[in-house]
């Protein structure tokens, strides 16, 4: 089995906390009847979306060089590709949504190398190749929608989750892969499916990151573009469903213009969607990711933005007015009267920086135990510390290597020898040290001498929070371990015999040498493989007008699969009725 990852210019560009989600395509895995689905639904698409897929894809499907016969390598996706500035990588079925997204902000393409069973050729709920390189790829070379994607995952991987978001990112997780695997057992399902259920009935407000992944899903995954009245389809989700796709042109999905409210329209994986947004065009997709975006601790920082990091429990960043960024797991703040906040902490790891660049002497090193500062204006004095000059600081008794005593406007209080200050480009001042110091607030010990030196991050108020470190390389975030791992499928003797089919119909249609002729393989799949339909249909489609005696005695045999099988009936009379544009 291959080990090699292709790669391309933007790939190698990557930070190592992207790259260990990637994973070689392994290519050589894919079978002669996972060949077969691929080019099903790839004519099937072709047949259907022509009608009501955005005109963008067709000509996507041509200009990203995606084949109908053969699933795409990444090789040959990446040369593609890198001709309108996006690359692919291969990964291991879903992957956290904040990873997934930073994935689009650096214009890569997540394609889930595994391709869904033949028993699931019309949906399935775990992401696989044909959603991906079908569904997404060909859109992308749209540059206005591209940027839509690129800008999406610039903000989206900076939205702060929520814990119920870490288990539902799980819990789906295990679901996909649970119904894409072999014969996996009813109650397993059962089982995975009641679990999205308890976590979707939890009553609580969402997260940024539950918001904007519902955007995502109303656009990205599942998006109509044009009017109410006459939409066209551009969300993978529904460019990969070949059942979907024709369902949600029906009068059975509602049809709403697209807007901020998308964002607290809940959806379910399992199911197909009951209603769909449509965009006027792409440009307003950015727009109202503008307006969301707006919303965000991101943007607005505050207390609310502070909150969010704390009931996360992981990794975030606040950042002040000054610039000043902490990085750290915050665990608790105070406010004042007016909801301003007044103090912060962090607990273990924490790093500093400023312009996502950590600074000297204040990685994750210098603060292993956490972090904590007051902020805010000094009482009595109406200019802000980070705006004081050399002479202002000498004024109110700010000396290097002086004891100091002042108070905030809170009525925090700080007391301890000033060693030293740092400034910004600006030269603002960002970080005061202090050694024996001492920080009390309405009686309780903030900071005591014992517990060492003393930063004291500068900045009247919180400006941004959001999900993540500043600085990518002060964390060792290269720690991803999935709780599951998709189930690769091993085939018996009589499934191994079936591959052997499908290749030697493949090699006929493309007139090169096969082990069985025609003839011969269908004599086969009669005896020993009764129930399979998508090998007979491509027999059908090889003899249908040049031999009418054994076109008619394949066309009987797909009759009685369709009497054996009503639930895929529809699939066989859609890929007899392609037969004539697929020659």
């Amino acid at each position: 089995m291959s080990t090699e990852i292709t790669s391309n210019p933007l790939i190698d560009r990557l930070p190592a906390h992207l790259k260990q989600f990637i994973k070689p395509q392994n290519y050589e895995t894919y079978t002669p009847t996972d060949q077969a689905v691929w080019r099903y639904v790839m004519l099937k698409n072709i047949t259907s979306l022509s009608k009501v897929a955005h005109d963008s894809y067709l000509r996507g499907l041509k200009k990203t060089g995606i084949s109908i016969n053969t699933i795409p390598s990444m090789y040959g996706m990446n040369r593609i590709l890198k001709e309108i500035g996006w690359a692919a990588v291969a990964v291991d079925g879903f992957i956290p949504p904040n990873a997934f997204m930073e994935f689009q902000a650096y214009n890569i393409l997540v394609i889930a190398s595994d391709i869904r069973q033949l028993e699931n050729i019309e949906y399935t709920p775990a992401p696989d190749i044909i959603h991906e390189a079908a569904g997404h790829a060909p859109i992308i070379a749209n540059p206005d929608y591209a940027e839509y994607l690129r800008r999406f995952g610039k903000i989206g991987c900076k939205a702060i989750s929520s814990k119920k978001d870490y288990e539902m990112y799980e819990a789906v997780r295990k679901l996909s892969i649970l119904k894409e695997a072999y014969n996996t057992a009813k109650k397993d399902i059962e089982k995975a499916e009641q679990k999205i259920a308890e976590l979707q009935n939890q009553k609580e407000n969402p997260s940024e990151m539950a918001l904007i992944r519902n955007l995502h899903w109303w656009t990205v995954e599942y998006g109509l573009i044009g009017t109410v009245e006459n939409p066209k389809i551009y969300g993978a989700g529904l460019l990969s469903s070949i059942g979907e796709s024709e369902w949600c042109m029906t009068d059975h999905v509602k049809k709403l213009p697209y807007s901020p409210d998308a964002a607290f329209q809940d959806f379910d994986i399992t199911k197909p969607q009951p209603q769909l947004f449509v965009t006027p065009d792409f440009a307003y997709l950015c727009q109202v990711l503008e307006e969301f975006a707006d919303t965000m601790a991101l943007r607005k920082g505050g207390h609310r933005g502070l909150a969010k990091l704390i009931e996360s429990e992981n990794l975030g960043t606040i950042e002040l007015s000054t610039g000043l960024q902490i990085s750290g797991t915050f665990t608790r703040m105070i406010k004042n009267e007016d909801n301003e906040v007044i103090y912060f902490e962090t607990k273990g790891a924490t790093a500093l920086s400023f312009r996502e660049k950590e600074l000297i002497g204040h990685g994750i090193d210098a603060h292993p135990k956490g972090f904590r500062s007051p902020i805010g204006k000094l009482k009595g004095i109406n200019l802000a510390i980070e705006n004081m000059s050399p002479r202002d600081l000498k004024a109110y008794n700010f000396y290097d290597g002086e004891y100091i005593e002042f108070e905030f406007e809170s009525g925090i209080t700080v007391a301890g020898n000033n060693i030293t200050g740092m400034r910004n480009i600006k030269g603002e001042l960002i970080l005061i040290q202090f050694s024996e110091c001492t920080i009390m607030y309405k009686g309780e010990f903030l900071f005591k001498p014992e517990w060492g030196t003393f930063d004291l991050a500068v900045g009247k108020e919180i400006v941004s929070a959001f999900s993540g470190p500043a600085d990518e390389n002060s964390f060792d975030l290269v720690t991803h371990n999935p709780s599951s791992t998709t189930i690769k499928r091993t085939y018996s003797k009589k499934e191994i015999e079936l591959h052997s089919l499908y290749e030697s119909v493949k090699n006929i249609r493309e007139g090169k040498n096969a082990i069985f002729s025609l003839e011969a393989t269908f004599e086969i799949i009669e005896k020993d493989h009764p129930n399979d339909w998508l090998l007979t249909l491509e027999i059908y489609e090889l003899v249908y007008d040049r031999d009418e005696k054994f076109a008619s005695q394949v066309l009987k045999h797909l009759e009685n699969i369709k009497y054996k099988r009503p639930k895929i009936q529809h699939l066989i009379d859609s890929g007899i009725s392609m037969v004539p544009q697929n020659i």
